[in-house]
Formats: structure tokens, sequence, C-alpha cells
């Protein structure tokens, strides 16, 4: 789907690296990327301009590209009438932002492809989302809106002109005094019972408006934070329930592993097909938090699930991750991922699998001639594993077998078909995100092979993306770092940083979490104590924009106040950076209190700095520690039990003073009576040190169970 005939005509995009950008390249459409010189000729003409935001995975962005942006027709239309700007939105989310809430703030709902005509000051008129190629679904043709803006332009401009500053004194109503308190308790119970009144007791998830569902990873580590903290059942039984039936819904790809972007029933059947990075990464973050509190060894081997997807479709040479696969193959929506009855069977029986098997698996994902999703198939589990095989009386090792062998020979099957495109561009958030959860992962499960993928990734981002300042970039492909990195890059991968450090205790990544959140306040610090999401230095956007909403993955505030926090636990600029935290906290307090779920990160943040988070110092006596140690046992143990956000830090004896200077946390710690010494820490007032696993339980005592 990526442009690169040299011998058909091309427009400017055929010099950028985008994906998306590339499959517009060959448009009729003169598109520019987003740059000032398009604007420049906006002006001189005295023209419009049209700025379409899309991505290269996005469905309709693709409808609306063989519809209208590859029409001659239509192009003739646009190349006359105005400046036409394509944007991808995975490399400039700062702009699409901007111009995204603009549209929201006309009252319509927002999507992708978005479409705003600006002015050629970059001020934002109307707009909308896809535009049909002739008149339907109650909206006029593209041709027709093209015609009628340019029309307003040319005759009634000062209505858009108003509606442009209108539109812009709302977009600048972000900056105001920080609140004098932090939010109250209440803020984290008014969540929970709005998640309770809307949990879907029967599939799972939450049903606020519309048919579809999207994973709320977030809301479920914010709900097993709630469960750690109170011990209510209701919201542990919450998470288990969205997990499962997400794991077994069609929503989950049952043969190659990952999860699609949403469901469009509230089944969890049938997907949006597309597979995105951030969606994974906080889907396997919440199974490994899952993991943790109930033990439950389904949760391990599903996050094992979804990282082996991930190592084997979305894992460069380089370490680094990719972002998406389509939903689109040889122009259908889903082709890849469904089956005939016929095709399944033909598979399983190359695979050696025998007849009453085939059947067996027929049943357990839910085969049949009729299909479930336009005459095929979509796999998924009719129901639990274990009360499927009760029925059938077969015993679940043996089960097991047979199915890891069926799903290698369906992979085998449908690796001969047309695949999606895969957006082989690496997003530094996107990647900080796999980061977290990989390391979180390798601590309790107790695989540090894990934590060796997730330094990998790190590595090339700290050596691949930054400029010759050391600032950070958002997007490397083809060999090219671009684009200045938004606050979300940079506490996302701070965060990847710290929780790196948790895993393996090498000291330089806490120093750069370090060096990374300084950056942060230094750079895109407000007035009132919030963060914007841009730098200072940025000069191409209308507005700086700020906002909490943690949407599809957390918002840059939320996971700013988790780096500044984290890092304050540790003892680095321990003032500074908690009281970096309590402000962004302190700003947003009246959202989080009346609005707690659309910012269930930032509670799930916050309830660890109210609350409070042990700190724990390990002083081992070996260099390197054998896995029948003691220390070995107390790392591991507290890896497996204790949740995401506990402060851990270790050394041997001969390196505390090397690793002290990087890790407060580790100054003045000794070994205990030439053995292990452990320090439980709360709030910098720190327990006599123990020596062994079972004096540190009882120390911890009710932080190491809910």
């Amino acid at each position: 789907m990526t442009a690169s005939d040299p011998k058909r005509p091309s427009n400017r995009l055929i010099h950028e690296k985008s994906p998306y950008l590339l499959q517009h390249a060959h448009n009729p459409v003169d598109w520019w990327p987003w740059c000032d010189e398009a604007f420049e000729k906006a002006k001189r003409e005295d023209k419009p301009v049209l700025l379409s935001i899309g991505y290269a995975t996005c469905h309709w962005c693709h409808v609306m590209e063989r519809e209208s942006f590859e029409d001659e027709d239509t192009a003739a239309t646009l190349n006359r009438l105005y400046v036409a700007i394509k944007v991808d939105r995975e490399e400039r989310p700062d702009v699409d932002q901007i111009y995204m809430r603009a549209l929201q703030a006309t009252g319509q709902h927002g999507g992708w492809p978005l479409n705003m005509f600006l002015t050629p000051d970059r001020l934002p008129m109307t707009g909308g989302t896809y535009f049909p190629p002739q008149p339907a679904y109650g909206r006029p043709s593209f041709i027709q809106i093209l015609e009628s803006i340019h029309g307003m332009w040319t005759n009634e401009r000062q209505r858009l002109l108003d509606s442009a500053n209108v539109l812009f004194d709302f977009l600048k109503q972000n900056q105001r005094d920080a609140e004098e308190n932090l939010p109250a308790e209440s803020a984290f119970s008014a969540a929970y019972e709005h998640f309770s009144r809307h949990y879907d007791d029967y599939r799972g998830g939450f049903v606020v408006n519309g048919p579809n569902k999207f994973p709320p990873s977030m809301s479920l580590l914010f709900l097993l934070e709630r469960y750690r903290r109170t011990g209510e059942t209701r919201a542990l039984a919450m998470v288990e329930g969205t997990l499962d039936h997400m794991k077994r819904g069609g929503i989950y790809d049952q043969i190659g592993g990952g999860l699609s972007r949403y469901s469009t029933d509230h089944d969890w059947l049938v997907p949006h097909f597309e597979k995105m990075l951030y969606d994974n990464a906080l889907f396997a973050w919440a199974l490994v938090e899952c993991f943790r509190v109930t033990k439950n060894e389904r949760y391990r081997g599903w996050a094992l699930d979804v990282f082996e997807y991930v190592r084997r479709d979305m894992t460069a040479p380089d370490g680094a991750f990719y972002s998406a696969e389509d939903a689109d193959s040889e122009g259908e929506e889903g082709k890849f991922y469904v089956w005939t009855l016929d095709e399944i069977n033909q598979a399983l029986k190359e695979a050696g699998v025998e007849l009453d098997d085939r059947k067996l698996l027929l049943g357990f994902w839910g085969v049949t001639s009729r299909g479930n999703f336009e005459g095929k198939s979509i796999l998924f589990e009719m129901q639990p594993r274990e009360q499927f095989l009760a029925g059938v009386g077969r015993p679940a090792a043996d089960f097991d077998r047979l199915l890891e062998r069926a799903r290698a020979g369906l992979r085998m099957a449908r690796d001969k078909r047309v695949r999606p495109l895969r957006d082989d561009k690496t997003l530094t958030s996107w990647n900080a995100l796999m980061i977290t959860a990989l390391a979180q992962a390798a601590r309790a499960f107790d695989q540090p092979e894990l934590a060796t993928r997730a330094a990998r990734a790190a590595e090339f981002i700290w050596s691949r993306m930054r400029d010759d300042k050391g600032r950070l970039l958002r997007r490397y492909r083809d060999g090219e770092a671009r684009f200045d990195g938004g606050l979300a890059d940079y506490a996302l991968l701070g965060c990847a940083f710290l929780d790196l450090y948790r895993a393996n205790f090498q000291p330089e990544h806490l120093a750069r979490a370090a060096e990374l959140a300084r950056t942060v306040h230094e750079h895109f610090a407000a007035p009132g104590g919030a963060y914007y999401d841009s730098a200072g230095e940025k000069s191409d956007l209308i507005i700086r924009a700020m906002d909490a909403y943690d949407g599809v993955e957390p918002s840059g505030v939320s996971a700013a106040a988790r780096l500044f926090y984290g890092l304050s636990l540790y003892g680095v600029d321990h003032l500074e950076n908690r009281n970096r935290a309590e402000s962004i906290f302190r700003y947003f307090g009246s959202s989080l209190e009346t609005n707690g779920p659309s910012h269930s990160f930032s509670l799930y943040v916050y309830s660890h700095l109210r609350h409070g988070a042990p700190e724990i110092a390990v002083v081992a006596p070996e260099k390197k520690v054998a896995p029948d140690s003691e220390t070995a046992r107390i790392l591991a143990w507290i890896g497996q039990n204790l949740d995401s956000e506990v402060a851990v830090a270790a050394a041997s004896a001969d390196a505390i003073a090397e690793s002290a200077a990087i890790v407060p946390l580790l100054q003045d710690r000794t070994l205990l009576n030439g053995g292990l010494a452990a320090y439980v820490c709360r709030e910098r007032a720190c327990e006599r040190p123990v020596g062994d696993l079972s004096a540190l339980q009882t120390l911890l005592g009710p932080a190491s169970a809910p």
C-alpha cells in the first residue's frame, strides 16, 4: 500500500518517510506535508487550506483515499481551490490534538480521517471526518463540501473568520491557576462507582455510548490498584471478567496473538482488525498486574502470548518495535484473519490434526459453515477453556499441546495470504509503553530475557532517536529520526527507563529517567504547575495544548506525574520531583474528582502518591547473584508480589558506592553482619534492615497483599 513506483506521477509526499504519507504520494492531489511553505503559498494565493490527518492503518482513511483523493475530478477541484496538506497523526500528535479538539468544539464526534479547513494563518474554521464521494449517510459529497467552503471564503469570508476566532479562543482556554488542594479521597470512590455502574457483568468491559467496546486497560490498572488498597472484590471481578472476555473474544487474534484496536459489538466478537502497539502494551501490562494480584497462571500465559506476537511480527531487527498492522488486505477489512469452514479444516489437516481433534477445535473456536462475519468465521473461544474441557472430558495438558500445534499450523496457512500493511515506523511513546510492559513482566514472571528485549528497544531509542543536542525525537523510519518529541514521548520513555531499572538494577537506566524528567520540567512546564504537550521551542503550532485526558494511551501529564513520583521514591531530586507530581494533581484536581474515569491512569498514579508506596533497598553480599541465593529469592518475591510502582533498588556490597551516586535510595546502605541486608522505607523513614525473605515479608505486612 505504500507508494514506491518511480514510473507513476508523484506529489511532494514522495520525499517523506511516513507510510501514511507515502500511501498518498501518487494521488493526483497536489499534497504538501505540514510545513511553513504550504501556508506561505496559501497566503500568497489567498486560498484556504485543507488539512487532512490520518494514519497508515486507518480503514476509513483508505476508503476516502480510494473514493476521493485518487479521483481525478475531486483532485482537480481540490488543487484549484485549496492548498492541501497531509499529516500523519502518529508523527505529529501535537498537530492532530489541536485540530481534533477544534472539531469536537463544533459539536462533532472526532475520528479519522480528520479533514479540517484552515485559514492561511493555521486557524481552524470548520471541518469533519469522512466525507463520501456522493451525498450519503446524511452528509453532502466531498466535492460539494469543497465548493461550499470555498464559496464562503470568496463571498462570506467574515463568517468563516468569525468561526475561526471563536474556535481559536476556545483552544486557548487551557491555562488557569492550580487548585489549592490535592484531589480528595472521594475521587477514587467516585471513579470506582462509575465503573461499577457501567460494567457489563455478562460480557466484561464497560458500556457507555454506542456499540463499540475499547480495551480499557488503564481503567483495569486503576481497579487493580483499588483492589490492593481496599480489598473490594468487585473491583477484581471487573478486571478478571474484562480480561477474560477480551482474550477469548474475536478482538484477540486467536491464531497469531495480539489485540485489535476495538470491538464493534458488546461481545468482543467482531473487531476493527487493526492492531496497535500501544493497545498490546497496555493490555499486557494489565495482564501482568492481574497475575501479580491473583497468581492465576492464565494471565501469565496470555501476557507471554502477546509478547510472542510482538517478537514475531512487530519487532525490527534492531530491537525496536513497529507501530501497527492494518485492518485491510486486498482492499477488504479483516480478510487476512477470517476463515471458511473448508479453509480451516484443510489447514488443520495439513498440520497433522486428526478428524476428531479437528471437530474438537472447531467447537472450541466457534467455527460453523454459516460463519459469524460476512459468511466467514472470526475465531473466538465459545466457553472458558476450563469449562469447555470439562464438557468434553479432555485433559488440559493434552489439549494445550493440540492447541499449540493447531495454532502453528493455522499461522503457516495464514502466512500464505496477502498480509495487511505493517506500519514499520518506530514511535518513542509507543515503544516506551511496550518497554514498560516487558520490564514489568520480567519482574513478575522472573524472566530476565524479557527485560533484555526491553533494554534493547530502549537503547535503540536512546542512541538513534535523539538529535545532536540530546533532545528526544518522536519517529524513526528508514534510517531517519525526525520530529521533536512531545511530553508523552519524554515522560513515557522516562517511565520506561524507571521500569527497566526495577527489572535489572542498572544505574544508567535510572540516570536516564532522571535526565528525561529534568528536560520535561525545563522545556514543558506551564504556569500553574502543569505541563504543556509540546516544548516551548515549537513554532509551527497555533497554541501549546495541555490535556490530561487518558484516551487510548496515558496522557503526557499523567505519565509525567508517574515519572516524577517514581523518581522521588528513589530519592532523585526527592522534594522537587514529588512537588512536581503533586502540582499536576492539584492543577487537574477538579477534573479528577468530577470526571475520574476519563483520567484513569492519573488516578492510578495518584492513588500511589496519596497512599504511599514502599521503598526497598537490597544490598547483596555476592558480586553475581546465584539463582538459589537469598538475594535472588528476595528480588524475585518483590517482583512477583508487589505492585508496579514499588521502588526497589539493589546493588552488591562492592558496588554500593558507585550505584548510590546515581540511586540515592542506596546511600549509606551496608551489609547486615556481613550478609544480605534489605531495607524498607516509607516516606524516607526506614526500618532496621533484615537479612532474609521471611523477615522482609513480616516487615512489609499489608503492603504485600490486599
